[in-house]
């Protein structure tokens, strides 16, 4: 509230320079916010890529492997998948986007060759090896699409805290200081007035009584020269 801001001149500098950082501190919101949102489109972009190529991966992997199950057995199926030796690795490194850090998803061994799938050659079929090569397709996909998931909520999460921050700057904190300013600059010129008034008065006043005070002069040197006038007067006669 401006009314419990104490109208002084070292408070309206400390709003000044309030107003001045609060100011500095908006434009730099919003130059953030805006390049957030533009950081955000672009992986939204990327992440609706990522979500129509996940889709098509399932898809077809979920086709094949039925295909194989169909055409080989289900017993023989899940064998060529316990074979397997060597699993998929995943490391995550974080990168930095507009101050935002989003994680960096690297992965290997998850697409293999024939000979490392760990299941004999002979001892399977072509639909087998579809299924495999397959499902190491919709792995990748799934590993690509949490990593671009991740970093388009944690841009999102970004850019509602920053617009927060910004309206709370611009509706909230910069409309109390502007108030707080006008309010101390009317205080100080009703005080000015008031003080320009007070020094009038007393100029008048001392103005007043000088005027007096030669007036009084006058008026005694005139009657001293009465007297002497009469005492010389009577001197003569």
């Amino acid at each position: 509230m401006a009314n419990d801001v104490k109208p002084t001149r070292k408070n309206l500098m400390a709003i000044e320079d309030r107003i001045e950082l609060s100011e500095r501190g908006h434009g730099t919101l919003e130059k953030k916010r805006d390049g957030l949102i533009m950081e955000f489109m672009d992986i939204l972009d990327k992440a609706q890529d990522v979500r129509g190529d996940l889709a098509q991966d399932y898809e077809d992997a979920q086709k094949k492997i039925n295909m194989a199950r169909a055409m080989e057995g289900d017993v023989a199926v899940r064998g060529a998948a316990a074979a397997l030796q060597e699993h998929p690795e995943i490391t995550t490194e974080s990168k930095n986007i507009m101050g935002v850090v989003v994680p960096q998803i690297e992965s290997s061994k998850v697409t293999k060759s024939l000979d490392q799938r760990g299941y004999g050659i002979m001892g399977t079929s072509a639909r087998i090896d579809e299924a495999a090569e397959a499902y190491e397709d919709l792995l990748e996909s799934i590993i690509l699409a949490a990593e671009v998931e991740t970093a388009m909520k944690k841009m999102l999460r970004e850019i509602e805290t920053t617009k927060r921050r910004v309206n709370a700057l611009e509706f909230k904190l910069l409309p109390e200081l502007y108030e707080n300013q006008e309010y101390i600059e009317q205080k100080l010129e009703e005080q000015e007035r008031e003080e320009t008034f007070r020094l009038k008065k007393i100029k008048e006043k001392k103005e007043a009584e000088e005027a007096a005070e030669r007036e009084a002069e006058a008026a005694a040197e005139a009657e001293v020269e009465a007297d002497d006038e009469l005492e010389q007067a009577t001197a003569d006669d």
